[in-house]
């Protein structure tokens, strides 16, 4: 036995060894603070290389302080997009309102930022990528936990052995599913479902967002920066979920395209290149709300734990904080039992505040009915009178530990 009554065993003699699953962003952001606490760190990622592109992303509020104690917040700061206008239209293309984003978003203009979710990925990856093992191009096929550790058979047909696996591997999380059961437990579905995609920007926008509305319906279009290409976005309200549509792509298409046709604007033309777009991604707007974030030796952050979805704009930022947390936890806990305690306990309520924006109306974009899209229009205008100056509260409300390595 050892002085702290532990059994004398690998985790106790020598470094810790963790497998991290998936390389987005909250993965290789916890690769960094567990490796530098000493943790010996392996990121297995199902795609054959660091993904790039993708719809942008906020970083907010505390996530905002996760990337200063990095050291990435300057080059977070030359990536930003600094879109410079929010215009929202009706059914017929006329303006309804134009704003300064931030307005929209309950950010802070000059602290808070927006950035190309590749962009941040790789600025994440560049910090670990000669500290950290990454298994590109192979997955997690079983996992068989032990008093010891935790018994990893992967994809590929390897096995090794760790001390504990976090799974950070997305909203559709394969360790989730593992681990607690089908999604479908744990998946708070809020009654939209949408298609990204990109097309040629033929439409002369720069640095901006255009957002179309009906009851029911939305359209965007992104211009970030002076690029020849758009970030295009169709949402729309089905009060049950499609599911048996979104398991096949052409009836991804179909229905979308069923959806909005007789639509005016640009919907015709930007319904015409989805149907030809090959970076399509069609899903459901849902979070994921679980009792526990942890089992055994096994841990989730990120989406796979408690996606926000993206209505309330917080997904990176809360894999950032979360990420952040969890590292933390394990580093100031020898126990993996205490450690995951403490990371659910410290992060729980924060996670809580920001679902709950699809809650309280703040995150109210899409409206359903011609009522609650004139009420959100009249707050809309009023925002270009008297625009908000201050960042929603949920973004800042928790305060970061300072992060001790462990001993």
């Amino acid at each position: 036995m050892t002085p702290t009554g532990l059994p004398m065993t690998v985790s106790t003699t020598a470094k810790r060894e963790i497998l991290i699953s998936g390389a987005g962003i909250s993965g290789p952001a916890l690769a960094y603070w567990l490796h530098r606490s000493g943790f010996t760190v392996t990121v297995v990622e199902k795609a054959g290389a660091l993904r790039d592109g993708g719809y942008p992303i906020d970083i907010r509020g505390t996530a905002i302080e996760v990337v200063r104690r990095m050291g990435i917040l300057p080059r977070l700061r030359d990536a930003h997009i600094d879109s410079r206008r929010c215009t929202f239209l009706d059914a017929e293309g006329g303006v309804v309102a134009s704003l300064n984003p931030h307005a929209v978003a309950g950010s802070v203009e000059g602290q808070d930022l927006e950035v190309r979710r590749g962009d941040l990925a790789a600025i994440l990856y560049a910090m670990v990528r000669d500290d950290v093992e990454f298994l590109f191009n192979d997955s997690i096929d079983t996992l068989d936990q032990s008093e010891q550790g935790v018994d990893v058979t992967f994809h590929s047909g390897r096995r090794r052995t760790f001390d504990l696996v976090v799974g950070a591997d997305g909203m559709h999380s394969p360790t989730r599913e593992s681990l607690f059961g089908p999604e479908e437990q744990f998946h708070r579905y809020l009654g939209y479902c949408f298609a990204i995609f990109t097309m040629p920007n033929t439409f002369g926008l720069s640095h901006e967002l255009m957002l179309w509305n009906t009851p029911g319906k939305a359209a965007a279009l992104y211009a970030v920066g002076d690029n020849d290409e758009l970030h295009a976005f169709l949402n729309f309200h089905q009060p049950e979920p499609p599911f048996d549509a979104l398991r096949d792509p052409d009836a991804q298409r179909d229905l979308v395209a069923r959806i909005f046709a007789g639509a005016g604007w640009e919907i015709p033309r930007m319904v015409n290149a989805m149907r030809d777009a090959d970076d399509l991604f069609v899903d459901m707007v849902g979070q994921i709300r679980m009792p526990h974030w942890s089992s055994g030796r096994v841990a989730l952050v990120g989406d796979a734990a408690y996606a926000p979805s993206f209505l309330t704009g917080q997904g990176s930022s809360l894999a950032l904080v979360g990420a952040y947390m969890l590292a933390n936890a394990l580093s100031a806990n020898r126990d993996h039992t205490a450690a995951f305690a403490a990371y659910e306990r410290d992060v729980r309520g924060f996670v809580a505040m920001n679902q709950a924006l699809v809650d309280n109306g703040e995150a109210t974009l899409f409206p359903t009915t011609a009522r609650a899209l004139e009420q959100r229009n009249t707050m809309l205008r009023d925002l270009v009178t008297m625009p908000s100056a201050t960042a929603r509260p949920a973004h800042s409300a928790l305060t970061l530990p300072e992060f001790v390595p462990a001993p």
